[in-house]
């Protein structure tokens, strides 16, 4: 019999062996090492995943309003100013810059307890930072008490 430990474990190495193939597709090095990098996060447990195109998203167990004001304070604390902000058709958009990242942020309303983020960091017309994007869910959480 396999234990709760055990099929974890079991689970991580097939999600790891499975990515680490990708690697050896001819002509799609760079998929892999992309999926190489969404499976790295779910394997490590982080409460952030990604989308192939470096959008990292988040769902919280706490209203629009609780998360829309946790946002706005993890922006303010990075030194990252607030362009924009408007209402959408499932919660809020919210448009913000550094000095050479335009970054945005939508919140859907999942239920009046719940919230997905979604978030975006684009550096110039093709980069987009994952890491900056990340960085904004994990100070939001961080504010709302979760994790």
């Amino acid at each position: 019999m396999v234990t709760g430990h055990m099929a974890h474990k079991r689970a991580r190495l097939h999600l790891l062996l499975a990515v680490c193939s990708f690697l050896f597709l001819n002509g799609c090095a760079a998929v892999g090492m992309t999926l190489f990098g969404v499976g790295a996060g779910v394997a490590t447990g982080t409460s952030v995943s990604y989308t192939l195109d470096g959008i990292a998203y988040r769902t919280f167990t706490a209203s629009l309003p609780q998360v829309e004001g946790a946002t706005r304070t993890a922006l303010s604390r990075m030194g990252i100013r607030i362009e924009a902000i408007a209402k959408t058709e499932q919660g809020k958009a919210l448009k913000a810059t550094t000095s050479d990242r335009e970054i945005e942020i939508e919140l859907e309303r999942v239920s009046s307890k719940t919230t997905r983020m979604r978030t975006v960091a684009k550096q110039g017309i093709f980069f987009k930072d994952r890491a900056t994007a990340t960085e904004i869910i994990m100070q939001t959480e961080k504010i709302l008490g979760i994790g």
